[in-house]
């Protein structure tokens, strides 16, 4: 249930502001609707959290991070330079 629900999309850019939600009992959020139809995400995606102490977290939707860790895994394929 998202608390505040304006959102704010900076011009020319692909930044966003989807309000603040609130943190239930078992640690559960809501991602607004806004946010879920942005980043196409629908029931039964898997999603990542990330994390840094000093930056906060990140919820990145799991197929588009195998994306990147694959093409950071194919430098393994290219033989080390000497």
């Amino acid at each position: 249930m998202p608390h505040d629900n304006h959102r704010c999309h900076e011009q020319g850019s692909r930044r966003y502001i989807f309000g603040t939600v609130k943190v239930g009992e078992r640690g559960q959020i809501v991602i607004p609707k806004d946010a879920r139809e942005t980043f196409d995400i629908k029931p039964g995606d898997t999603l990542m959290i990330l994390g840094h102490e000093g930056r906060g977290l990140a919820v990145v939707k799991t197929d588009k991070f195998q994306k990147i860790a694959e093409k950071m895994l194919r430098i393994f394929e290219v033989e080390p330079e000497e």
